[in-house]
Parts: structure tokens; C-alpha cells; sequence
């Protein structure tokens, strides 16, 4: 009775405030959105996402919440646009407070950028700033957070306060490939990025990889990589057991390559990719100079094979550092002698003044720092002093025979240098004042190009020589490793938005994340031993919003050993083309050569590429690898997953955006 006479006092008298009610209930509308309107995050966004796009967030990752997955497309289809969508879409159902986004360093701007401008999520910067001034754990304060990768991994104090903070609903890790473990034998090496990433696996309740190549051609390493998100299904490959195919990750990851990407109308996303060999011949100079400091690498690759493995492997590395800048331009292999020769100078020198004792391998310091896989912008620098300090030398007396020999070829250099004989600078030349390509059919005028090289002194070389033939330094921006985020980002901004910028000189600090799609012609004046760069580079150019036809360049020298193996390559690809349907450039990466990768093939070269019978067995080695079957069954092998977005799939998603569009939250 008493409960009957409360009720009647307290009946609904709709005497309450009417404004206050619509709000409630406006409240609890928009908290239900996602119940009626399935693509909510589509439509409260400023974004108009593309078939791949929606068929990633909402048929792979939301239906498999909790979620341990691995996002694997094509450099350029819109990782970002996928990952802002799945968060926004975690926030809108009420499944997200916690999120953490860690990306390379000079990413993480643009990260915090997109999603706010496309999603209105705000995420905020993990700085030395917030974190000196929080008077507590600083992942406690903040729920929505990016951090750079290598602030995380190389930072135990912040790895145990991320150890010790809140849960989190949802990490997101950037390039992830760079969290990397590798088999040795049978020794797993697992750097501080690896580590970091199987620390935050344990921290969260879903846990997204991005990553373009997720695969790099060794089965043992990625089973390791997927052990990031599974390891007890991957234990074996923590035990550094060799794998001898690929495992089904079908329910693990997805992957779609640029060929089966289409538009709502069901006509290709991407435009087509074109890729030209420009070969070049050696002057009588240059090839002397060649053979002597190959020749030079090739005894000291020999004395290396007497060493401890650790000592053979750092000495092997820096060898390769050296091959790969006399490729590169004169400059660069002149100042790379130069100051190696300064260096092991010096330290024949300390050892004269018996300040320490000759302890083999010199430059084991600056070696064992390569624990980590550095970014793009620090490895130019890091290659330049493991270049410089490590030497197979094992007595003073040896040292200063080697000193001798490089001294003789660092004035070679210097003399060739001074010549002003380089006939790849001229093969470039001719390929800027002569390839009709590259001058606008509308407007005659140059169109913008990007020029990628490996190392700082050629890019600075390569800046004075393109300058003084097109007669103006403000034509050519440049981006580098050594330079500050805000000077890559107004390099980015100019040779976007200035039509008088129209050469952007780059090493691989700009193929991490930078859209270039402005762009699209690219050359490549060095190629990369690490076959995986060659899609990361195009991938600036070749990505969503492109329209033009790209064009891609490689000069060649086949008078070289490692440019010989490189032209065959070449000259295969082509003709497996078609057979390949223009995949040409992320297919390189996943090729065995009778089970060696692309850079031991071209090390083989270096070593012993002089004799033609050596030669005839790698040119044999390449065409087996490189045959029809070899590379459908390749195409097969690799794929990792059956993803693929035919026209009928993309017509479904269509109609049911369609349908949806009736029920979205905002009517109009």
C-alpha cells in the first residue's frame, strides 16, 4: 500500500522541462545509432571511403571483436581512413575509452592530423613535456594517445609505466613490420621493437598491425611476427624452428593488393604503373674504379670469413655499406673512403699509443648499436660510421696495409671526381631534358618528379648538379635523414603546393608514410638491395587520389656486378608482366633465389661475379626464379590470404550503403 501511494504521489505529470527530454532522448538516439545505422562512422565523418575501405572495418575487424589482427594492404589504399573508421565506430558502440596509436616518429603528426580533420577524434602527442610535467602515470592521463615507436622501445621507464597503467580497449601499431625478429640458424634474434610490440599485446583487449609488407620473404620471420599476436599458435618460431611454407593466416590478416582494389563503379582504383630500365655505360675511368674498390671489397670479405660469426657478420655489413656508394654516385663512394680511411686512422693510432689494446674486429661499439632496426632518417648516418669503423684487421701491421690500400683508392676517387666524369649523372640529365614523359602535354612545362637515392652525399651532389642544369636551387626540395620533422614537413608542403618546386630530391626518410600522390614520375637513381623499398617508394606516388599514369626509371649499369644481376631482374619482370598483371614491384621481395634472398644474390655478384662462369650460374639463378610457374606459384604462396575484392563483392557493399543511407543518424 505504501509503495501504491509513493507511486501516485511521484505519477508523470509532463509538467518537466520539454528541452531537457529531447536531449535525453537525442542522447540515447545517438547512443543506439549504431543498432539501426551500421555505418554510423561513415556518416559522422568527412570522408567518402571506398569499397576495400568499408570491407575491412566493418566484414573483417568489427565481427571479430576481441580482436588480434593484422591490416596488410597495398602501400597507399588508406590505412589510416581504415583505422580512424574502426575507432570511431569502437567510440559510437560504446566499446572504445582507451585508445593508444604508436607510429614511427615522424608519422605521428600526421596521424593525430587525419583523425582529427576526418573523424573529429582528438588524440594527443606523448612528449617529454607531458611527460616531466604529469605528477603520475602519464598513460593513466591519457585515454586517447599517440606515441612515437622508438620512444617506447627505447625507454624501459615508459615501457613499466605502460606495464602499470589502465588497460587499454585498443592498440594500433604503424608499420609495424618494423617491429621485427629474425632467425639465425637455429637463434631467434628479437630487437627492441619486437619486444615492445609482444609488451603491448598483453595490455590490451584488441590489438590492430598495420603494415605493407608484412611478409619479407623469410617464413621463419614471419612466423615470428605473427607470433606478435598469437603466440602460443606461432610458439614454434620462438624457438627459432625453420618453417618451410608459409602458415594459413587467413583469420589473422588481410590483404589486398593495388590490382584488386576497385572503385563503386567497379573500374580500377589505382591507375596503371610503369617501369623503364635506363642503363648506362662506364667510362674507361669509372670502370677502373670500380674493379679496384670491388676488388678491395672482395679480399676483405675473404679476411672477414676468418673471424668469429658476430665479428664476420658486422664486417660483412659494412663492406656492403661501401659496395652500395660506389654504385651511388663518385661523390659518395670518395667521401666514403675518405673517412674510412680517417677513422682507421685513428684508431691505428690509439692503438700505437697503446692506449687499448687491438682487439680484432675494430668499431665494435658502433656495430653492436644495430640491435635496432633504425628508421630511414637515422640510417643514413648510422650506415656512414659502421662504414667508417669496422674493419676485418686483426693485428696493427694489418691495419696499416689496409690504411695503404684505401688511401690509393680514396685519390683514385678524388681524381675522378675532379674530372667531372659521371655517366649516370649524364644518363639523368638526358633522362630530364629529353623524356617526353616528363614535360606536361598541356602545358609544356616540367612535371613534378620525385628523384630517390640512398645516401646523403650523392642527394647532396645530385642537389648542386640539378640545380646548375635547370639554373634555379629553388626548383629542387629535398628530404633527407639529419633533418628536423618541421623541415621535412615544408619540404613536403613545397614541392606540393609550389608550382616552381617541382624536383624533390629523397633517400628512404621519405618512403615512410609521405603522401606524394601530387606526383607522378619517380626515379630511382640508386637502387635499393632491400627489393621491399622499391614498393615503399612507388607507394608515394602510386595511392588513393592518383589519376595519372606513374612512371618509374631505374638506372643501370651492367658493367657493374650487382647492376648486372639487377638488369636481368629487370629485363625478366618485364617480360613476365602481363603473366603477373603489372604486380612487378612487390613480387621482388617475396622471390627465393635458390633460397637466398636479393641481397646475398648480389653480394654472390660482388664476390665472385667477375668470372663468367659465375656470372652465367646467377644469370640462371634469376631466370629460374623469375620463370612463368616459378612466379604464379610465388603469387600463390605469398598471397598469405585469399582476400580479393572482385565486382560482385564491390556491387553488395554498394547496396547496402545504400540501404543504410535511409537509416543514418544525421537524416539530411
Amino acid at each position: 500500500m505504501a509503495n501504491l501511494e509513493y507511486k501516485s504521489k511521484h505519477s508523470f505529470t509532463f509538467q518537466a522541462d520539454s528541452r531537457l527530454f529531447k536531449l535525453v532522448s537525442e542522447a540515447y538516439r545517438i547512443k543506439l545509432a549504431y543498432l539501426f545505422d551500421p555505418y554510423a562512422a561513415v556518416h559522422t565523418s568527412t570522408i567518402e571511403p571506398l569499397p576495400h575501405q568499408i570491407s575491412a572495418v566493418y566484414q573483417e575487424l568489427l565481427p571479430r571483436l576481441p580482436l588480434h589482427y593484422v591490416l596488410a594492404d597495398d602501400p597507399g589504399a588508406g590505412k589510416t581512413i581504415m583505422t580512424g573508421l574502426f575507432v570511431k565506430e569502437l567510440l559510437l558502440r560504446g566499446s572504445l575509452e582507451r585508445c593508444l596509436i604508436v607510429s614511427p616518429g615522424s608519422l605521428a603528426e600526421q596521424w593525430q592530423e587525419e583523425l582529427a580533420s576526418k573523424f573529429n577524434l582528438n588524440f594527443e602527442l606523448l612528449t617529454n613535456e607531458k611527460i616531466q610535467n604529469c605528477s603520475s602515470n602519464i598513460f593513466d592521463s591519457l585515454n586517447f594517445c599517440i606515441a612515437r615507436l622508438d620512444q617506447l622501445a627505447r625507454n624501459s621507464v615508459l615501457q613499466n609505466m605502460l606495464s602499470q597503467a589502465k588497460r587499454w580497449d585498443l592498440i594500433v601499431c604503424d608499420e609495424a613490420h618494423k617491429m621485427a625478429a629474425t632467425v639465425f640458424g637455429k637463434k631467434v634474434y628479437r630487437t627492441g621493437r619486437f619486444k615492445l610490440g609482444q609488451l603491448l599485446r598483453t595490455l590490451t583487449t584488441n590489438f590492430l598491425l598495420l603494415t605493407a609488407t608484412p611478409h619479407n620473404g623469410k617464413n621463419e620471420d614471419f612466423q615470428l611476427f605473427m607470433s606478435l599476436l598469437d603466440p602460443d599458435r606461432f610458439e614454434g618460431a620462438n624457438h627459432g624452428l625453420n618453417a618451410k611454407k608459409a602458415p594459413d593466416v587467413s583469420d589473422l590478416m588481410r590483404r589486398l593488393v593495388k590490382e584488386k582494389l576497385l572503385k563503386f563503379d567497379g573500374t580500377p582504383l589505382f591507375p596503371e604503373r610503369k617501369a623503364h630500365t635506363v642503363p648506362y655505360n662506364l667510362s674507361q675511368t669509372e670502370a677502373s674504379l670500380y674493379e679496384h674498390v670491388t676488388e678491395y671489397v672482395r679480399c676483405e670479405f675473404n679476411r672477414a670469413e676468418k673471424l668469429n660469426d658476430q665479428c664476420k657478420n658486422r664486417v660483412g655489413f659494412a663492406l656492403t655499406i661501401l659496395q652500395r656508394r660506389l654504385a651511388s654516385s663518385p661523390e659518395a663512394i670518395y667521401q666514403s673512403l675518405s673517412r674510412r680511411r680517417q677513422r682507421l686512422e685513428e684508431q691505428l693510432q690509439e692503438v700505437l699509443n697503446e692506449r687499448h689494446a687491438f682487439d680484432g674486429a675494430a668499431g665494435e661499439k658502433i656495430a653492436d648499436d644495430y640491435d635496432e632496426e633504425l628508421s630511414a632518417v637515422d640510417l643514413d648516418d648510422f650506415e656512414d660510421n659502421l662504414s667508417c669503423s669496422v674493419s676485418a684487421a686483426q693485428s696493427a701491421r694489418e691495419l696499416e696495409a689496409e690504411i695503404t690500400s684505401l688511401s690509393s683508392l680514396e685519390e683514385e676517387a678524388k681524381k675522378l671526381v675532379y674530372s667531372g666524369l659521371d655517366s649516370k649523372w649524364t644518363a639523368l640529365s638526358d633522362l630530364l631534358q629529353d623524356k617526353a614523359e616528363i614535360f606536361s602535354s598541356r602545358h609544356g612545362h616540367q612535371e613534378k618528379l620525385i628523384i630517390f637515392t640512398e645516401h646523403r652525399d650523392t642527394l647532396n651532389y645530385l642537389q648542386r648538379k640539378i640545380s646548375n642544369l635547370i639554373g634555379n636551387t629553388d626548383s629542387v626540395a629535398i628530404i633527407a635523414g639529419g633533418m628536423s620533422r618541421s623541415e621535412r614537413r615544408l619540404a613536403e608542403e613545397r614541392f606540393k603546393q609550389e608550382e616552381q618546386v617541382y624536383i624533390l630530391l629523397a633517400t628512404d626518410a621519405a618512403g615512410e608514410g609521405i603522401n606524394l600522390q601530387r606526383a607522378h614520375l619517380m626515379i630511382n637513381y640508386d637502387l635499393p638491395w632491400n627489393p621491399n623499398r622499391l614498393e615503399q617508394r612507388f607507394g608515394r606516388i602510386h595511392r588513393i587520389g592518383q589519376t595519372e599514369v606513374c612512371h618509374l626509371w631505374n638506372l643501370v649499369s651492367k658493367e657493374t656486378r650487382e647492376g648486372a644481376v639487377y638488369q636481368r631482374l629487370f629485363e625478366k619482370l618485364e617480360e613476365e608482366r602481363n603473366a603477373l598483371g603489372g604486380k612487378v614491384f612487390d613480387i621482388l621481395g617475396k622471390v627465393s633465389f635458390d633460397n637466398k634472398s636479393l641481397r646475398d644474390l648480389l653480394i654472390e655478384a660482388v664476390r665472385y661475379g667477375n668470372l663468367p662462369e659465375t656470372r652465367a650460374k646467377l644469370y640462371q639463378v634469376v631466370d629460374r626464379s623469375l620463370d612463368t610457374k616459378a612466379l604464379r606459384d610465388l603469387l600463390a604462396k605469398r598471397a598469405l590470404t585469399e582476400d580479393t575484392m572482385d565486382v560482385h563483392r564491390v556491387m553488395a557493399i554498394r547496396e547496402e550503403m545504400e540501404r543504410m543511407e535511409a537509416h543514418k543518424l544525421q537524416p539530411h
